[in-house]
């Protein structure tokens, strides 16, 4: 994009509503069928869960126990997929489309030498690993039957989320989202297939929608390689694996690894939190559940918010690819407010909903009641989330995971103090602890991310030009 196009300003239309700009019209493209796509992901699950629930409560509970390991392995490696859009983004604004797609083989590579171990160790401590979460006997021996055979899809969840990353470099996002609509729709049809049996299929129970998620992974992991494998050939790009290739891909993903684990402590910190202060309650399992509910509906619009930091992932690493920084800080301005327009929307949308979102989920008066204060205090941060998820975007796609960790792990080591100590001094005050708890993670953990990003995004020195960070 030239310095002249970086640099065009809204136009007026003739009633005087604001026109689009190019750069708009790009945000909207590439954020679109991402938000779409980042929906369709939690099917997978959802779609188990619809047809497992009808086998029995011992068997949902199996599958949620299970869900949250295999959660907790696949998101740790978030960087395959934002590690791959930054590098092949950059490559690609440098004019290197071949240098692009073999970094991106690069990325399918480290997927598969990530997965493959993580497999096998992971089958072998399926036991210790449901234990650790405790449930009874009866409920870990469904979760135990669920994981190891959902275990072997790992593999191919890795793939698909480095190849995801290729295609958003490329600044395509449109593949990713149908892939994934397909493949929920692949995986609640196998679910039923194989839970239950069709013909001469056999009843399979909870073991069968393991299988057939397994099976829609594999389908999914092996059309979005195909589309890659087919860029790469046409460009005369390697498919070979690349030893030094695939170790720089590794060690860029460590800065954004830890940047992930901070930010899954810092959620379980706030967990812990609201554990601590709900032992104090009559009952415990009321501010438990409205947390978890409140957490749901945040993590939800998140989805919206997020779907704007891809497009600044691949838009990002395209301008600075290309050398072009004044480029990078125009839509880079454009993306900032529209974070701070999407989090007002979806803020005042919360905050409109509250008095009857909790009839969607619970049947518990005392929920439904201490929800609405909870999403009330979420729906005033989230303007502050659209500009802290955009610009965490922004630096993802410039290649800065180095500053996302230490600033990660800054905010954590003053976050999770405060939050504990406003778990024990809560008690007392007006209107219970829950909703105090929240505050502070806007106020001092979203807060947190927002100055520190802010104030990054304001210096130059992310600003680093060229094909190679």
């Amino acid at each position: 994009m030239s310095r002249r196009r970086a640099m065009v300003t809204t136009r007026r239309l003739p009633r005087g509503r604001p026109r689009l700009t190019s750069d708009d019209r790009e945000i909207g493209r590439l954020a679109v069928p991402a938000f779409l796509a980042l929906v369709a992901e939690p099917l997978f699950l959802l779609g188990d869960a619809a047809v497992v629930g009808h086998l029995g409560t011992r068997e949902l509970a199996g599958l949620g126990i299970a869900g949250t390991v295999l959660q907790t392995i696949v998101g740790l490696c978030v960087f395959l997929a934002y590690g791959t859009t930054a590098g092949v983004a950059r490559q690609l604004g440098a004019g290197r489309r071949t240098a692009a797609l073999a970094q991106g083989v690069d990325g399918l590579w480290l997927a598969v030498v990530i997965g493959v171990p993580t497999t096998v160790v992971g089958i072998l401590l399926t036991g210790p690993m449901v234990a650790a979460l405790g449930p009874g006997a009866a409920v870990a021996a469904e979760a135990e039957i669920y994981l190891r055979i959902a275990l072997l899809g790992v593999t191919p969840l890795l793939v698909m989320l480095a190849a995801t990353g290729v295609l958003r470099g490329l600044q395509d996002t449109r593949t990713p989202l149908v892939v994934a609509v397909v493949g929920n729709v692949v995986n609640l049809v196998l679910n039923v297939v194989l839970v239950y049996g069709v013909g001469p299929l056999p009843h399979l129970g909870i073991a069968g929608s393991a299988l057939g998620s397994v099976l829609a992974q594999v389908g999914c992991a092996a059309a979005l390689v195909l589309v890659v494998v087919r860029a790469a050939r046409r460009e005369g790009a390697s498919l070979r694996p690349d030893a030094p290739g695939i170790r720089t891909a590794a060690r860029a993903g460590v800065p954004l690894l830890v940047r992930t684990l901070t930010l899954r402590a810092s959620l379980l910190v706030t967990t812990y939190a609201v554990v601590l202060t709900a032992q104090s309650t009559a009952d415990e399992a009321v501010p438990i559940a409205t947390h978890q509910l409140a957490m749901t509906l945040w993590t939800f619009l998140a989805f919206v918010l997020d779907a704007i930091a891809i497009a600044a992932q691949a838009i990002t690493g395209r301008h600075l690819g290309a050398g072009d920084v004044a480029a990078t800080r125009a839509v880079t301005r454009r993306m900032v407010g529209w974070g701070v327009v999407t989090g007002v929307a979806t803020g005042v949308a919360l905050a409109a909903a509250s008095p009857v979102l909790g009839v969607l989920f619970t049947t518990d008066d005392a929920v439904r009641r201490a929800l609405v204060p909870v999403l009330l205090v979420a729906a005033l941060a989230q303007p502050v989330a659209g500009v802290v998820f955009v610009l965490d975007g922004v630096l993802i796609g410039a290649g800065d995971g180095t500053y996302l960790a230490w600033a990660g792990l800054a905010v954590l080591g003053g976050y999770a103090p405060l939050v504990l100590g406003a778990a024990v001094v809560t008690d007392d005050w007006v209107g219970g602890g829950l909703p105090w708890l929240w505050a502070v993670f806007g106020l001092v953990f979203m807060g947190g991310r927002f100055v520190t990003l802010t104030r990054r995004a304001a210096s130059d020195r992310w600003l680093v030009t060229g094909a190679d960070r």
